[in-house]
C-alpha cells in the first residue's frame, strides 16, 4: 500500500522531504488528481504523474518518456492508483479524452481503460497463472503516460489565418476585378444584385450545412470530400472528392487566366504585346503557374505569409476603387466613367444581353466568386479550430459586391469610344442614352467600343483614384486564388488517395516533410492547370468550375439532411444554426441551378459522378467510418420490422426462412449454396453454429466467430446471418437457436439439416446428442419444451418445416494429391455453386405436407443457376386411376401456376421390394437390435432403458410395412430419378414415442442410398401455395 498523499511504501520510515512535505502540503490540491505511484526504490523522483480530470498532464520533470509505445495497460502489480475523489484504491479509470482517441490520432495517443475483467478481479484468470507482462515504456520508474507526438514545426492555422483570409482571398478574386464590371453590363443593377443574392442563398445554406458537419467531430485533411465521405461513406464521398479536387485544379487554371489578362492588356496599352492577345495569355499563364508551384511546394507557412501580404494589397485596392469613384475626371468621361449619375443609374438598372448571353450564363460565370467558403475547409487537416468561423464574416464579404455592383452601375456607361472628340458641343433634344445627356455621343460604336462596361475588363482600374493599386489588387486577388486552390487541390487529393477509395492512385497519398506536403499532388494539379491555362477562356472555364462546385454543394447539403434523417446518436454538431429541410432545399436548388446553367454539362456531371458511385460500390473498400448511410439503413431496417410484426402472415406471402445447421458456415458448401439457391432475395437464412466446451473459450471463439464468419458469407456474397450460440451439447444448442434465432416476423419457420452419413460408425449415446437425431427424432425430449410463440413449437404439429440434406460431405486435405473417391466427393461439394444445366428437379410429393415439397423446387428454377432445370412430379396412386390421378395433379399444379414437364403415377409403391434389398436392410440395423425374445425379461427392460434406441423385435415387426416402404421408394428413386440433379422428396414421419431412433434413422438411410443429392422436406401441414388471387 502506498501511504496517503506521500507516495511512500508504507513500511518505509516516515521522514520530511521536500518532496513529501510538498505532497502533504499541497493535499488539498490534490484533490480531483488521481496519481501513479511507480515501484522500484523508495524514491519518488521523476515517478510522479499526476492527471487533471479535465484531460490535462501534469509531470515531473523528466517523467515523460517518448518510447513510442502507443498502448498502455493498468496493472495492480505494478501501479497503484489512488483517486482522492473517491477516497480509496481502485482500478477504474476516470473519464478522460485519451480514453476515445483513435489509434492514429494526430492530437495524442490513446490510452486503455481496465477491461471489466480486470475490474471484476479475474486478472489471473484472463491472463493466465504467472506475473504479468507489461510492455516497458522505458527505464524502470518512468512514468507510463500519454504519449503526444512531436508538433514542433508542424504548421497548424487558427481561423483567421485558416478560414477568414482563405475565404476573402477566394470571394474577393479574379470576377470581382475582372468581370464584376462586365456582369453589371450583361445583367445590369437589378439583375446582378439577384446573380449575387442567388451565389449568397446557395453558399449560405451549404455555409450552415458545412459548420454543422465539420463541428460534429474533429476534421482531418480533405475539405469537402472529408466532410461527405465520412458523413454519407466512401461511395458518394469517394465520387464527389475526385470531382472537386478537379474542380480546384481548373480553378487554378481560372485565377491564372485572370491574371495574364490584366498583365496583357498592360502591355497592349504600352503597345508590347510579344505575339497576340490569346498566345501572350498563354504564355504569362504557364509562367506564373510555374512560380506559384514553387511558392507551394516551398510549404503552407511560407503559402499562409504570401496570402497575408496578397490580402492587404487586396484590401487597399477596393479602398481605392471606393475613393476614385468620388473623384470623375474629364480626361476618364470618354471612357464612359461619369461619376455618380441617375441617369447612368436607370440606364443600368435593366439587362441588355448580348453575344447570345442569358442571365443564367452570367451566374455560371460570377458564381465561382462565391465558392470561396469552403477555401478553409479544403485544408482543413491544417486547422486548429473547426469551421463554424467561416460565416462571421460571410455577409460582410460578399455585400462588397452589392456595393461594387451599385458604384459600377451608377458611374459608368455599358459603351464609349474613348475618343474625346465624341463631345456633344450643341445640346441635343432627342438624347436617349445617359452618355447623350451628359453631353457624349458614343453611338458611333455601339457594335465595337472598347471601353465602357460591356467592352473593358479593366473598368475597376479606370475609375480608380491610382489605377497601379487596382492592378496590384488585381494580381493579388488572382494569385491568392490561384495560390490557395493550388493548395486545396493536391490536399484534398492526398486525403483521398489515403482512404485508398481508388486502388490507382495511392501512390498520391505520399507525403514529404513535417507537413505532409502531397508533392506529387502539386505536380498533377500543376499539370491539369497549365491544360487548361491554355485554353485562355475566362469565360469558358468557369461554367466548368461553377458545374463541379454546385455538385459538391448539393452533396454537403444532402449530407447533413441524411444524417438528421438517420436519427444517429452520433449525430451531435455543435454548430446548431442548421435544419435539416433547409438543407435539403438548399441540395435541390443546386441541382436545379446546375440544369438551368447547362444542362448537358449538368447531365454529364451527373454521369461521372453515377460511374464513381456504381465503381467504388462494386468495389467495396475496406472501410467503416460510421456514416449516415449505415445510420438509415438501420434505422429503416428496425422501423420495417417493426411495422411487419404488426401484420398477420398471409399464404401469399409465405417464404422459407431457413436456419441452417452448417456450424461454420464454410464448413458445409453444398448444403448452404443449395439453401441460398432458393432463399436468395426471397428468404431469410441464418447459419447456426454452436460452439460447445468451456464457457469462458467458448465465448471469446463465438465473438471472434461472430465478425469473421459474418465477413466470409458477405465476401463469398451469402444473402445469410451467422449465429452463433453456446451450449453443453448440440441439443441445447439448437434449441436455443430455434427459440432465439430471428426478430419479429425475421425469424425462421424452415430447420435444415444436413444428414450424419456415418451415424451407424459413431457411438449412440453421441449421436443421440446430436442435432440431426435429438430436434427432429426424439420427441419426447423436445414435446416438454415450452413454444416461445404460436409460429415456433418443437414438434411435428408446430409450424416449423424440416429439411433433411442427404449429401455425403468429408473434409479433404489440399496439401495431398486428390484420390478419385477424394475428387468426387470435392466435386459434389460445390456441385450447387455453378450453372445445373438442362437436367430434371425431381418432385416426390407423396405426401400433401401443405404444399412445401412442390414451393422449394419452384424456387429454385426461379434462380438463373437453376432456370434451365424442369420439374417433374411424382405422386403415388393406384393402378386402376392413373390417368384420373394425373390428370387431378395436372390441374392442381396448373391453378398453383407451377410449370412441370411431366407428371408420373406410381402404382407400384406398395410392391414388396426386392429380398436382396431387405436382408441388406436387416445387416444394417442388426447391430441395433434388442433381440429381447432371446433375453431374460428383466435383462431385456434393463437395456431398453439403458439403450433407448434399441430396436425391439415388436417394433421392428409393427412396422414392417412402413419399413418395406421405404426399400421399395429407395428402388423406385433408382429407377426414375437416378439421372436428376436433386431430389426433393416428402420426409417419412416416426409416430410419437412409439419408433426408436435407429430404426428412424435406418428408414433414412435406406430411402436415401445410392442416389443423387436428395431433399427430405416436411411441412408442418399448413398451407404455403394458393390457387386464390
Amino acid at each position: 500500500m502506498v501511504a496517503e498523499g506521500a507516495g511512500r511504501p508504507a513500511d518505509e520510515p516516515r521522514k520530511a522531504s521536500a518532496e513529501g512535505g510538498a505532497a502533504g502540503k499541497g493535499g488539498e490540491e490534490a484533490k480531483g488528481r488521481f496519481r501513479v505511484n511507480f515501484p522500484g526504490g523508495g524514491s519518488s523522483e521523476g515517478g510522479n504523474v499526476s492527471f487533471q480530470n479535465g484531460g490535462d498532464t501534469v509531470l515531473s520533470e523528466g517523467s515523460l518518456h517518448s518510447g513510442g509505445h502507443h498502448h498502455y495497460y493498468y496493472d495492480t502489480h505494478t501501479n497503484t492508483y489512488y483517486l482522492r475523489t473517491f477516497g480509496h484504491n481502485t482500478m477504474d479509470a476516470v473519464p478522460r479524452i485519451d480514453h476515445y482517441r483513435h489509434t492514429a490520432a494526430d492530437l495524442g495517443e490513446k490510452l486503455i481503460r481496465p477491461s471489466l475483467a480486470e475490474l471484476h478481479d479475474e486478472l489471473d484468470k484472463v491472463r493466465g497463472p504467472g506475473p504479468r507482462v507489461v510492455p516497458p515504456p522505458g527505464p524502470p520508474g518512468e512514468a507510463t503516460a500519454t504519449y503526444t507526438p512531436d508538433s514542433k514545426g508542424v504548421v497548424k492555422f487558427g481561423w483567421i489565418k485558416g478560414v477568414l483570409v482563405r475565404c476573402m482571398l477566394n470571394i474577393w478574386g479574379v470576377m470581382l476585378f475582372i468581370r464584376l464590371s462586365w456582369i453589371v453590363g450583361q445583367a445590369g443593377i437589378g439583375l446582378s444584385v439577384l446573380v449575387i443574392g442567388m451565389a449568397t442563398v446557395v453558399t449560405t445554406i451549404t455555409g450552415l450545412s458545412t459548420s454543422a458537419i465539420a463541428t460534429n467531430g474533429f476534421v482531418r485533411g480533405g475539405g469537402a470530400y472529408y466532410l461527405i465521405s465520412r458523413s454519407l461513406g466512401p461511395e458518394f464521398g469517394g465520387a464527389i472528392g475526385l470531382i472537386f479536387a478537379f474542380a480546384n485544379a481548373v480553378a487554378v487554371a481560372m485565377y491564372v487566366v485572370g491574371f495574364a489578362e490584366t498583365v496583357v492588356e498592360l502591355l497592349k496599352e504600352n503597345g508590347t504585346l510579344m505575339v497576340d492577345e490569346m498566345n501572350d495569355i498563354r504564355i504569362i499563364g504557364a509562367i506564373t503557374v510555374v512560380i506559384l508551384l514553387g511558392i507551394s511546394v516551398a510549404g503552407m507557412e511560407w503559402e499562409a505569409k504570401a496570402q497575408i501580404v496578397l490580402l492587404v494589397i487586396l484590401i487597399l485596392a477596393i479602398g481605392d476603387f471606393v475613393i476614385g469613384t468620388f473623384i470623375p475626371l474629364d480626361s476618364k468621361k470618354p471612357k464612359g466613367f461619369f461619376g455618380y449619375k441617375a441617369e447612368i443609374f436607370m440606364e443600368n438598372f435593366g439587362p441588355d444581353f448580348r453575344q447570345e448571353e442569358t442571365f443564367f450564363s452570367v451566374f455560371a460565370i460570377f458564381f465561382p466568386a462565391a465558392t470561396g467558403i469552403l477555401a478553409g475547409a479544403n485544408i482543413s487537416g491544417d486547422l486548429e479550430l473547426n469551421l463554424i468561423c467561416v460565416l462571421k464574416f460571410r455577409f460582410s464579404l460578399l455585400m462588397t459586391f452589392f456595393m461594387i455592383v451599385s458604384t459600377l452601375g451608377s458611374c459608368v456607361v455599358r459603351d464609349a469610344t474613348g475618343n474625346i472628340n465624341n463631345t456633344i458641343v450643341t445640346e441635343l433634344t432627342n438624347c436617349t442614352t445617359a452618355a447623350c445627356k451628359l453631353n457624349y455621343d458614343f453611338s458611333s460604336c455601339q457594335a465595337g467600343c472598347q471601353y465602357g462596361l460591356m467592352n473593358n475588363f479593366q473598368v475597376m482600374s479606370m475609375v480608380s483614384g491610382f489605377a497601379p493599386l487596382i492592378s496590384a489588387g488585381i494580381f493579388s486577388a488572382t494569385l491568392s486564388s490561384a495560390l490557395a486552390s493550388l493548395v486545396s487541390a493536391p490536399k484534398i487529393f492526398q486525403a483521398l488517395c489515403k482512404d485508398n477509395i481508388y486502388p490507382g492512385f495511392q501512390m498520391f497519398a505520399k507525403g514529404y516533410g513535417k507537413n505532409n506536403e502531397p508533392l506529387r499532388g502539386y505536380l498533377l494539379t500543376f499539370l491539369i492547370a497549365l491544360g487548361f491555362i491554355l485554353i485562355a477562356e475566362l469565360n469558358v472555364i468557369a461554367p466548368i468550375i461553377s458545374n463541379f462546385f454546385l455538385a459538391s454543394y448539393a452533396l454537403i447539403n444532402f449530407s447533413v439532411f441524411h444524417a438528421s434523417l438517420a436519427k444517429s446518436p452520433g449525430w451531435r454538431p455543435a454548430f446548431k444554426y442548421y435544419n435539416m429541410w433547409i438543407s435539403l432545399v438548399g441540395a435541390i436548388l443546386c441541382c436545379i441551378v446546375m440544369f438551368v446553367i447547362n444542362w448537358w454539362a449538368a447531365l454529364l456531371t451527373y454521369v461521372i459522378v453515377l460511374g464513381l458511385y456504381i465503381y467504388v460500390t462494386y468495389k467495396k473498400p475496406d472501410v467503416n467510418w460510421g456514416s449516415s448511410t449505415q445510420a438509415l439503413t438501420y434505422l429503416n431496417a428496425l422501423q420495417h420490422s417493426i411495422r411487419l410484426s404488426g401484420v398477420e402472415d398471409h399464404v401469399k406471402n409465405f417464404r422459407p426462412q431457413c436456419l441452417i445447421m452448417t456450424g461454420a458456415p464454410n464448413a458445409r458448401p453444398a448444403l448452404l449454396h443449395l439453401v441460398h439457391a432458393f432463399t436468395k432475395n426471397v428468404g431469410l437464412m441464418i447459419c447456426g453454429h454452436i460452439h460447445m466446451g468451456p464457457r469462458r473459450q467458448a465465448m471469446k471463439e463465438l465473438s471472434t466467430d461472430l465478425a469473421k464468419y459474418q465477413r466470409w458469407l458477405i465476401k463469398n456474397k451469402m444473402k445469410a446471418f451467422y449465429a452463433p450460440v453456446h451450449a453443453e451439447d448440440l441439443r441445447d444448442g439448437g434449441q436455443y437457436l430455434m427459440q432465439a434465432a430471428g426478430l419479429g416476423r425475421m425469424r425462421p419457420n424452415t430447420l435444415v439439416v444436413g444428414f450424419k452419413k456415418n451415424w451407424r460408425q459413431v457411438d449412440m449415446r453421441d449421436l443421440l446428442g446430436s442435432i440431426s437425431i435429438r430436434l427432429v427424432i426424439n420427441q419426447e425430449d423436445l414435446s416438454r419444451v415450452k413454444p416461445l410463440s404460436d409460429r415456433l413449437r418443437f414438434c411435428w404439429s408446430s409450424s416449423l418445416q424440416y429439411l433433411f440434406f442427404f449429401l455425403i460431405q468429408k473434409l479433404i486435405s489440399n496439401q495431398s494429391p486428390l484420390n478419385l473417391a477424394d475428387q468426387r466427393l470435392l466435386d459434389a461439394s460445390t456441385q450447387f455453386q455453378k450453372k445445373q444445366g438442362k437436367s430434371n428437379i425431381d418432385v416426390w410429393w407423396l405426401f400433401d405436407d401443405g404444399g412445401l415439397t412442390l414451393l422449394i423446387p419452384y424456387l429454385l428454377t426461379t434462380k438463373k443457376k437453376w432456370k434451365d432445370c424442369k420439374i417433374r412430379v411424382f405422386i403415388g396412386g393406384k393402378i386402376n386411376r392413373i390417368d384420373h390421378d394425373r390428370r387431378a395433379m395436372a390441374t392442381l399444379l396448373s391453378k398453383f401456376r407451377i410449370d412441370f414437364s411431366d407428371i408420373m403415377v406410381l402404382g407400384d409403391i406398395n410392391t414388396k421390394p426386392k429380398k436382396e434389398n431387405i436382408a441388406g436392410f436387416e445387416e444394417m440395423i442388426e447391430p441395433f437390435r434388442l433381440h429381447e425374445d432371446d433375453k431374460e425379461q428383466e435383462v431385456a427392460d434393463k437395456m431398453k432403458e439403458d439403450e433407448p434406441w434399441r430396436i425391439t423385435d415388436n417394433e421392428l415387426e409393427l412396422y414392417k410395412t412402413k419399413t418395406y416402404r421405404q426399400i421399395r421408394l429407395n428402388e423406385l428413386l433408382k429407377e426414375h430419378s437416378s439421372t436428376a440433379n436433386i431430389i426433393v422428396m416428402s420426409l417419412p414421419v416416426a409416430r410419437k414415442g412409439a419408433v426408436s431412433s435407429a430404426l428412424y434413422m435406418a428408414w433414412l438411410e435406406a430411402l436415401s442410398k445410392d442416389l443423387p443429392p436428395i431433399l427430405l422436406v416436411r411441412g408442418n401441414h399448413q398451407s404455403v401455395l394458393t390457387f386464390y388471387s
